[in-house]
């Protein structure tokens, strides 16, 4: 059987590599006295809240479960603005508001929709990796670019300046990033922006994190750069709907009846009880557990960075938000014996039973230094994760 050019580009996604090994020893170590402990995917272990589930339960009794017009449910789009106004103080109308089958479904349209044969997207590396694939499923091009420490690893607008060329289209942030967890300061991305305007193109932002800021000189949305930018964000972070599917992107006015007719015709809609369950996230009820759960996300924060810290696993950037601790393993291979992330995420698995991701899905650039640790998990397990580190690091 002949397959695409275009499949053949697409590389594994490694964590989910890991997560199926992860799983094969989890299941050989099931009754024993040290379980297998997962850091390595980014899924809060929190479940959506009571209201969100009964409004789900609701809909399905009603037998509202019929599809939705392309853009989502008027009622959604107007919550979600409203969102943008109470929360950023930023005014973003409901009819530049798309709701999508999850984050990966807004980022997909918006590459199809933007994105030509051969076009070239300016990327960070390290950077998540689905991003990247979607620009080549469009039949463009990632071009990623260094991002270090002294930067947030995060792009400057010197650099997007410096790297645009004749077939670069625009440039594929996200803020707060996966897998570092830091966002780029607002004045730093003003001027991104500025230079991509300059050149005609496009600035595209993934925010999916940025309820999860716990910086307020971070937490702020791109949009209020203007309204010409897209913005994707997704109800798995902040709100914990990750199986649900859900997610949405604000596009400039004259992009909606675009976007609309490529939903129409590869997703028809995003899925009708999702959608209305969601309407109950905005309610005060809902948003005031959402908040104890981000002071909940930060308090794992503050006693895992300093604990891993302390064994050597140097983590360079303190998160600003999200759950990611982007550390580098040099100094902890070497102790164990091996060389790179990938071999250290392997042992770290056999000996301390413990699941980590690699560097290497992120990127290329000093990637194999670094490990990504997942801290979406209960505190007692970080705390276990890290009494497993200090017996095998310590």
């Amino acid at each position: 059987m002949k397959f695409s050019t275009r499949a053949a580009h697409i590389e594994p996604f490694y964590v989910m590599e890991v997560a199926k090994a992860a799983q094969a020893q989890a299941r050989a170590l099931a009754g024993t006295r040290s379980p297998m402990i997962f850091l390595n995917i980014g899924e809060p272990d929190f479940t959506a809240p009571p209201l969100v589930q009964e409004a789900a339960v609701r809909a399905i009794h009603a037998g509202s479960t019929q599809y939705t017009p392309a853009l989502g449910l008027d009622a959604l789009r107007e919550r979600i603005s409203g969102w943008y106004q109470e929360r950023f103080g930023v005014s973003v109308p409901a009819r530049r508001i798309v709701v999508t089958a999850g984050a990966s479904a807004a980022l997909q349209l918006a590459c199809l929709a933007l994105i030509d044969a051969g076009d070239e997207i300016l990327m960070p590396d390290p950077s998540y990796p689905c991003n990247r694939h979607f620009v080549s499923a469009a039949e463009g091009r990632a071009v990623l670019l260094p991002a270090t420490a002294q930067e947030r690893f995060q792009l400057s607008a010197a650099q997007v300046q410096a790297a645009w060329g004749d077939k670069t289209r625009g440039v594929l942030l996200a803020s707060p990033s996966n897998p570092t967890g830091t966002s780029i300061a607002p004045d730093e991305l003003r001027r991104i922006h500025d230079v991509v305007q300059a050149h005609g193109g496009i600035t595209l932002i993934d925010e999916i994190y940025l309820g999860l800021s716990y910086d307020a000189t971070y937490g702020q949305t791109a949009l209020a750069l203007g309204e010409d930018l897209i913005s994707i964000n997704s109800f798995s972070k902040y709100f914990n709907m990750t199986g649900w599917r859900l997610g949405w992107m604000v596009v400039p006015e004259a992009m909606v009846p675009v976007v609309e007719r490529l939903a129409q015709n590869l997703f028809i809609c995003a899925s009708t009880v999702a959608q209305h369950a969601a309407l109950a996230c905005f309610e005060p009820e809902s948003i005031a557990e959402y908040e104890r759960r981000r002071a909940e996300f930060k308090a794992r924060r503050d006693y895992f960075i300093p604990a891993l810290q302390a064994l050597g696993l140097a983590v360079p950037v303190t998160p600003d938000g999200a759950f990611y601790a982007w550390a580098d393993c040099s100094a902890a291979a070497e102790r164990l014996g091996v060389q790179g992330s990938w071999d250290f995420a392997l042992e770290l698995m056999r000996r301390a039973h413990l699941a980590v991701t690699p560097g290497r899905d992120f990127g290329s650039f000093e990637t194999q230094r670094f490990v990504r640790f997942s801290t979406a998990n209960a505190l007692p397990q970080l705390q276990e994760a890290m009494a497993r580190l200090q017996t095998l690091l310590g």
